[in-house]
């Protein structure tokens, strides 16, 4: 998933707690935090899944790509890109359109909707304001707390290029190693994902 599960727990707590009690009003908020990630969890794992079936696709054609010289990342970009067409899914990452977030602005547009659309359906929450306001604010609030998020990752990946030896990524090591350095740097932020 493009973000790691603690932190979008953590995105929803924050969401409910900056939305309240201007935006929205719940007598409980961790079930409305719940709420909000099972909505995020459920679309990225949506994208998820979807590289996961252009990944199966692309090793049926392996040995013919690998006999025309054909790029696998050329090809699971294209393959993605009619898929998510297709299924008119919304592309997550931010990375590949531009965007200094993980989440592009179109994804994080395309989650206030749903999210706007389950806080409708809860019990547990009441809308204080106009639902077009309501899902500003939420994107609004995204987008910030995305931009933090940003700034942590940078600065895990700039400590571990800054190691003796290079680490590379996608290894066992690199990859504790980042998530060693991605928590002190959320700590330095007095971010707590537990909180």
């Amino acid at each position: 998933m493009l973000l790691a599960r603690e932190f979008v727990g953590y995105l929803a707590r924050q969401l409910v707690r900056r939305l309240s009690p201007l935006t929205i009003e719940t007598l409980n908020p961790d079930a409305a935090a719940g709420i909000v990630a099972a909505v995020i969890i459920e679309d990225l794992e949506t994208e998820d899944r979807l590289n996961e079936e252009v990944r199966e696709i692309l090793s049926q054609y392996s040995e013919y790509m690998r006999r025309e010289g054909v790029s696998y990342q050329e090809m699971f970009r294209k393959i993605k890109k009619t898929l998510l067409a297709q299924r008119k899914v919304v592309r997550a990452s931010g990375r590949d359109s531009g965007d200094p977030m993980k989440l592009s602005r179109d994804k994080v547009n395309d989650l206030s909707h749903k999210i706007l659309t389950a806080m409708r359906k809860a019990r547990e929450i009441r809308l204080k304001r106009d639902n077009n306001d309501v899902r500003l604010e939420i994107a609004r609030e995204m987008t910030e707390l995305l931009m933090a998020e940003e700034r942590v990752d940078r600065a895990a990946r700039d400590k571990i290029r800054s190691q003796k030896r290079e680490i590379p990524e996608g290894t066992e090591e690199w990859d504790l190693l980042h998530r060693r350095y991605y928590a002190e740097e959320l700590k330095k932020l007095g971010i707590d994902l537990s909180r």
